[in-house]
């Protein structure tokens, strides 16, 4: 198994509780801080860090006009719907 090509490491300032937290489940785990850390931002940017870039996109999506009308959409809905039914 290879391993995986790091970037650089960074500094980063935890508050004393999270810290704690981390050693412990890095203890129980028997794992590192350092994966449980990287663990716990891919769990965020997958979660909440994913809607906010989802947000972005959208709003620069409608400030380039790349826009549907509600109307014609919930139209197209119905007409689905309908089909569906059919």
């Amino acid at each position: 198994m290879t391993k995986p090509v790091l970037s650089d490491p960074i500094a980063l300032r935890v508050p004393v509780d999270v810290l704690a937290d981390i050693e412990a489940i890095a203890k129980t785990a028997e794992r590192s801080r350092s994966w449980v850390m990287v663990r716990a931002m891919r769990y965020y940017l997958l979660n909440e860090g994913a809607d906010i870039l989802e947000t972005a996109q959208g709003l620069q999506d409608a400030r380039d006009g790349r826009l549907h009308d509600l109307d014609a959409v919930l139209n197209e809905l119905d007409r689905l719907a309908e089909d569906d039914a059919a």
